[in-house]
């Protein structure tokens, strides 16, 4: 793949290349084809999705959790089309397509939509308003002006039990580590005892992993065993529960109804039901109701005590406790909250109806776009909601902010 040359100013510069970024391309494209020569992505990898595929190979993960409608393209139906000959790679109960199933169905978006090659190989470090139009600022140096950004990058903040700070001696970080951080292809498990924390379907998928390569896991989960299909109830996906949640004027009630429809972590039904058969077998203990109030490195391995004052000893911690998304702890927006006042509800901004800090063309995907988006706004299908209010106000001179 050839390196594009930096121009000195883009019409529309999009931060991050993962799922959504290519929802919102192509959706652009569809609307609006001499958008083409108008946009530029930056994102480290210089592909799409780098991120997003080092997340599904390194957990090992077979299929995704949304069903087969929910991906980049506008048609809706064009992956069950791209999988006519590969009917084993859609899975029950609704049609979730497999990994690579879904790799290849996106390369194949890619290549029909022209998109290899629009992708600056650098890291934006930094974004400056300048007099309404903004500079990007890259690792490497350089910078461009941009007359609109989209932040589309959907990485959130590991998030560790309280209990992990008050560790009291040194102990080898390769022995604690947050899921984000792990890679079952570079383990070797065999023999060891893992202890997975967390109630969410990562900590499935480490588990199987694990298990996979003869590790003896203990899953351990603060609450009951939460059992749902998908992240967020369907009824998330249109007007049966939207409506309501557009009506809601109260930023902290918005809040709030995203938190109850997430829920915390959830395992698939499917997932549950292969943990419980491997339970049944030996080869995994699952603990529900177990809170950890603290651990130590002892003679090369863990001693972990809950509670009830039981104590579990294992030469592995992996924290399955999920991500937080806080606006003001991403160094990309620092200077743009600064520019563009914006009320900050439990780290989500209060963004305009088409997703923009208010006053500015400052466009934001994923979970940070979930204030109006709704509780789904991280997973696909969040990403084709917000690209329809994007892609309105990038076609629509009269939504505009900027000439």
């Amino acid at each position: 793949m050839k390196k594009i040359s930096l121009p000195t100013y883009i019409d529309l510069a999009i931060v991050g290349a993962g799922p959504q970024a290519l929802t919102l391309v192509t959706h652009l494209l569809q609307k609006r084809a001499k958008f083409r020569n108008r946009f530029l992505v930056f994102d480290p990898s210089g592909t799409w999705l780098s991120r997003w595929r080092h997340q599904f190979a390194a957990q090992k993960i077979p299929h995704l959790r949304s069903p087969a409608v929910h991906h980049p393209d506008p048609n809706p139906y064009a992956l069950r089309a791209f999988a006519e000959n590969r009917p084993h790679e859609l899975f029950p109960p609704y049609d979730l397509p497999g990994t690579q199933l879904f790799e290849d169905f996106c390369g194949e978006v890619i290549r029909r939509w022209q998109l290899e090659n629009c992708i600056y190989p650098e890291k934006v470090v930094e974004i400056l308003p300048h007099k309404h139009r903004f500079q990007l600022i890259l690792a490497a140096g350089e910078s461009i002006i941009a007359r609109r950004v989209i932040l589309a990058t959907g990485k959130g903040i590991p998030q560790f039990p309280e209990w992990v700070n008050r560790i009291p001696s040194p102990y080898p970080s390769e022995r604690l580590c947050h899921s984000s951080q792990i890679d079952l292809r570079s383990l070797h498990l065999a023999g060891e005892k893992i202890l997975i924390i967390g109630g969410g379907l990562t900590s499935g998928h480490l588990a199987m992993g694990a298990i996979a390569q003869n590790a003896n896991v203990f899953l351990m989960a603060r609450r009951t065993w939460q059992e749902k299909l998908f992240d967020a109830d369907p009824g998330w996906l249109g007007p049966k529960y939207l409506k309501g949640f557009a009506a809601e004027s109260n930023w902290y009630r918005r809040w709030e109804l995203i938190q109850q429809a997430r829920n915390g972590g959830s395992m698939t039904p499917a997932m549950m039901l292969q943990l419980r058969r491997l339970s049944r077998e030996g080869k995994i203990t699952l603990k529900e109701r177990c809170e950890i109030v603290g651990a130590i490195w002892q003679d090369s391995h863990w001693l972990v005590k809950c509670a009830n004052g039981d104590v579990y000893e294992c030469d592995r911690i992996w924290l399955a406790t999920g991500t937080k998304f806080d606006c003001q702890q991403n160094p990309l927006l620092e200077d743009m909250l600064a520019a563009y006042p914006t009320e900050i509800v439990n780290g989500l901004p209060v963004l305009d109806e088409y997703l923009r800090l208010p006053g500015s063309e400052f466009f934001l995907m994923g979970a940070l776009a979930a204030l109006q988006v709704g509780p789904v706004a991280r997973n696909l299908s969040g990403g084709r909601m917000a690209s329809d209010r994007i892609v309105r106000t990038l076609t629509k001179a009269s939504i505009a902010l900027s000439s």
